[in-house]
């Protein structure tokens, strides 16, 4: 690969083309800028690291420019990788800009999910010198045999916002990816772009190895945080809600300014708030939109160049629009609710602002009392620049599978050359070469549970010890599923005449009759009837039924912000004006309870009518809760015969019982004591169970199941059913298969957090541990109590039984 020294004529003379467009747009380049493309220019690997807006795409591509027009070549010259098709979108708008600016006759192309037939065919050709993909399209590309001379050209690749794909399987089917271009490559220039990591080092390791480079901004973009504060003397809720109390602040907040997102945390209460502006919305109904990862392709697109435009002035929003896509109309960013992470709420403020010099500014529009705190916790947190690591995921044994898979049609290989190929990876690097030889094994024979079965005999391997993959069925199959992560099964919605409008679960679609009416993509629908996988609907003037309820929808506070939360709440002095505002329902916890401090774990008990409570306050987020509640209420009832229930939340969890036995400090510590937590979590959870819904992932990513092709999909009960005989099949016959284990690990780590549970009944054994009997449920218990009355209560009954149980806690709070 051709390099050239950054001190060279050529090179400074080059670098100042770029410097003159810079001027030419009445801006110059940022020291870390320059130092992005002195480092690509010296050949070197690394991670630029810089807050949004401040340029991290032209630090990026500034290098891979200069050196092109140093060293002139037809055919890829530079991947560059987005996680987003909407990013892909946006960044190759920017990116081509950036190649006609320095006259460099360089072919821009996209090539994602979205990608038309020219666009494919014309990457096919070679038509191509810079490629803006996915990590799915790239496996894709990787598949085919002439993957080698595809990329025999390429000088480097660009990971745009790694810190969205380093925690996630798509992250470790990129990293393989990587691996491979790195094989056929040894002098490829590897570069990240990050805003938002508390983990630096590790992310650069992960991405480049041992050599890497870490380039960061000096200029620290300033973000302003303001809450939507109760007046005086209003009543304010002190139990979850959708915040629409708020509605009238955040209309006006939005009225104030050009064009405003408003970010919710999930695609229903998205759906909701939406639906709730544009009954009260005094300007055209074509400005306010929505925007969620459901919604069909198309619409997503019409929103996001309104954006641009500045069409639209109001725009409800998930993490959809979370990422680096440039709507420099955007004046003002909302966050309905709790971010429930310091990164969350920095990089969704980012979206204001979004130019360097331009501070960003978030309005956090609580929607309980509680929550209060949590906006002076992030504040706090992201002052202290204390962002929340996210972790790679190591022997994704699945991910491994498909890769495999990959490389065998992409030319084929040898056990021992890929063993050491995927070793180079972070998330293989420690992989014990049985578990790699059982992955093959599974690809060849299916394992020993279904090595009868020829349509599971994948790999053949030749007289060499080549593997490769010679049905052409196997090889179009596995080209089909490339890139299924995660997806839960869902139902296209369209109207009769054929307009789609996205896609919702199946498990909310079979709930409808024909008639029944829902809200989604900003619009009321009515079911006319479900074939073939697509419920077609028509317009309705009005909803009276639900909202799609997506699955993975609830975000778990993060570990940075509940330290920092239970900081602001042990501190007697705070000043912040959230924590003004909650003094009187913390005096009202001190009073009647305690209220814990960062180094202590509260356990309260409480009789209502219902029966006994048990509250437990571990602050450790609402999955590692949800684990903890159910061991805690097996280990009671191994004392005591009973039945338990629970519900949890971000603080912590109750356990209920119409007599709870004889507790006290020692008892619970005892309770909660990590000894045997993993014997314990499979006898009170059924872990069995947990794991044969997750094998249903793990066997899609592994190609053990198909999800059928284009337009013909498998409905989710056909796949729960084949992938459900494929769990026992194996797990009688064959139990120590990968992906059992593998499914067995997802569901503690992800769906159970346990490593987070351990964390905290660890801290609950050695730390100290307060155990209260107030006279009545406290406000840290309230929004557990009705979490719980929630579930086995006719819905105007719990209403007015928390409306009674609120005007009583209230009553207490005034003597």
């Amino acid at each position: 690969m051709p390099t050239t020294s950054t001190t060279s004529a050529a090179w400074r003379r080059a670098e100042a083309r770029l410097r003159d467009w810079f001027a030419a747009l009445g801006r110059k380049p940022a020291p870390f800028q320059r130092a992005a493309w002195k480092a690509w220019g010296d050949g070197r690997n690394g991670l630029i690291h810089a807050p949004t807006g401040t340029g991290k795409t032209l630090a990026a591509v500034g290098g891979p420019l200069i050196d092109g027009l140093l060293h002139p070549a037809k055919g890829l010259q530079l991947l560059w990788i987005s996680p987003l098709r909407s990013l892909a979108t946006d960044t190759t708008g920017h990116l081509t800009a950036a190649v006609e600016a320095m006259e460099l006759p360089w072919r821009v192309l996209r090539r994602t999910g979205d990608s038309s037939s020219a666009e494919r065919a014309r990457l096919r050709r070679g038509d191509c010198e810079l490629l803006v993909t996915t990590p799915e399209s790239l496996a894709l590309l990787l598949s085919y045999p002439d993957a080698a001379a595809r990329f025999a050209n390429l000088r480097g690749v660009v990971v745009d916002e790694w810190h969205e794909l380093i925690a996630s399987k798509r992250g470790t089917l990129l990293q393989l990816g990587l691996a491979r271009l790195r094989a056929l490559r040894p002098e490829l220039r590897v570069w990240g772009l990050s805003a938002t990591l508390g983990n630096l080092d590790q992310a650069l390791h992960t991405l480049v190895g041992d050599d890497g480079l870490l380039i960061g901004s000096a200029a620290r973009k300033r973000t302003r945080i303001d809450t939507a504060l109760p007046g005086p003397g209003e009543r304010f809720p002190w139990a979850g809600h959708l915040g629409l109390k708020q509605l009238g602040r955040v209309v006006q907040a939005v009225l104030e300014v050009r064009t405003a997102l408003v970010f919710a945390n999930t695609r229903a209460q998205a759906e909701l708030w939406h639906e709730a502006l544009a009954a009260v919305w005094p300007e055209a109904p074509e400005t306010l939109a929505v925007h969620h990862g459901s919604i069909d392709p198309k619409l997503r697109l019409a929103t996001e160049e309104g954006l641009r435009t500045g069409a639209l002035r109001c725009v409800v929003a998930t993490s959809s629009l979370d990422l680096g896509v440039d709507f420099s109309t955007v004046d003002r960013v909302i966050q309905i609710g709790s971010p429930k992470g310091v990164a969350r709420l920095l990089q969704r403020a980012g979206r204001s602002g979004h130019a360097p010099g331009v501070p960003s500014r978030i309005l956090c529009v609580p929607t309980h009392l509680l929550e209060l705190a949590e906006i002076a916790a992030a504040r706090r947190a992201l002052a202290a620049h204390h962002l929340e690591p996210r972790h790679p995921l190591r022997g994704c044994l699945d991910v491994l599978a498909q890769h495999l898979l990959t490389r065998a049609l992409g030319g084929g290989f040898q056990a021992d050359q890929a063993y050491a190929e995927v070793g180079t990876t972070r998330a293989y690097a420690q992989l014990p070469r049985a578990q790699f030889d059982a992955v093959l094994d599974y690809l060849e024979h299916g394992g020993t549970a279904l090595a009868g079965y020829p349509e599971y005999h994948k790999l053949v391997r030749d007289a060499d010890g080549v593997c490769r993959v010679e049905s052409k069925r196997v090889a179009r199959l596995h080209r089909l599923s490339i890139g299924t992560i995660t997806s839960d099964g869902s139902v296209q919605v369209r109207y009769l005449k054929g307009a789609r409008l996205g896609a919702v679960e199946e498990s909310f679609i079979a709930r409808l009759r024909p008639g029944d009416r829902f809200l989604f993509a900003g619009r009321h629908l009515a079911l006319v009837r479900v074939r073939d996988m697509t419920a077609y609907v028509r317009q309705a003037s009005n909803r009276q039924g639900g909202v799609p309820r997506w699955m993975g929808g609830r975000l778990p506070l993060s570990g940075e912000l509940s330290a920092e939360l239970r900081r602001v709440l042990g501190d007697g002095d705070a000043t912040e004006a959230e924590m003004k505002a909650l003094r009187p329902l913390l005096a009202i916890q001190r009073k009647q309870s305690h209220l814990p401090q960062a180094d202590e774990l509260l356990v309260e008990r409480t009789h209502t009518r219902e029966g006994d409570y048990l509250f437990v306050y571990p602050f450790a987020g609402r999955l590692a809760h949800e684990g903890l509640a159910a061991v805690l209420a097996y280990r009671l009832a191994q004392r005591a015969k009973a039945d338990y229930g629970y519900a949890v939340n971000d603080y912590g969890l109750a356990i209920a019982a119409r007599k709870l036995p004889p507790l006290d400090s020692q008892a619970m510590r005892e309770l909660l004591h990590p000894w045997g937590l993993r014997r314990d979590i499979r006898a009170s959870i059924n872990l069995a169970e947990l794991a044969k819904r997750q094998f249903r992932e793990v066997a899609r990513v592994a190609g053990l199941v198909f999800n059928g092709y284009p337009g013909q999909d498998k409905t989710l009960r056909q796949l729960q059913v084949s992938s459900g005989l494929l769990f026992d099949v194996l797990r009688q016959h064959d139990p120590e298969h990968p992906l059992l284990w593998q499914a067995e690990r997802e569901v503690l780590d992800q769906q159970l957090d346990y490593p987070r549970l351990r964390d905290a009944m660890l801290q609950a054994a050695r730390g100290k541990l307060l155990y209260v009997v107030p006279p009545r449920l406290t406000p840290l218990a309230f929004p557990l109590w009705v979490e719980r009355l929630r579930g086995g209560v006719h819905a105007d009954d719990w209403k007015s039984r928390v409306e009674r149980m609120l005007a009583q806690l209230e009553k207490a709070a005034d003597r």
